[in-house]
């Protein structure tokens, strides 16, 4: 059984900064990789960022890379998303997502995820 439930989004200024959380409830022995994936109104779900199990690997988006961070705590089973100098263009639902196994996770491989938490950003 795994639930996944975010926290920490809102609205927020052009150049203001958000922190995302994700607590997780995840019963396996495996290794699982940490997402987050966002939706904008009338576009396809995208990738932001994903972090491995050990939170020693990363990955970002073009779009997001320099601004946004991507944490992990295994002891509190949270993930975390620290977002910085945010854009109009970031506005959209940000859902957190599991995946089981090792490092690297395909996008089909994710199948655990949270309800989404709404990011709108002002210009």
């Amino acid at each position: 059984q795994v639930q996944l439930v975010e926290s920490g989004g809102g609205l927020v200024q052009a150049g203001g900064s958000l922190r995302l959380s994700c607590a997780a409830s995840i019963r396996t022995s495996r290794q699982y990789v940490m997402g987050w994936f966002r939706q904008a109104p009338g576009k396809d779900r995208e990738f932001v960022s994903a972090i491995s199990f050990s939170g020693m690997y990363t990955h970002y988006a073009d779009s997001v890379k320099g601004r946004f961070t991507i944490s992990r705590e295994n002891a509190k089973n949270t993930v975390n998303l620290q977002m910085n100098s945010l854009k109009p263009e970031d506005t959209a639902v940000y859902y957190c997502a599991a995946a089981l196994g090792s490092w690297p996770r395909p996008f089909q491989d994710y199948t655990y995820w949270g309800q989404g938490t709404q990011v709108t950003v002002s210009s």
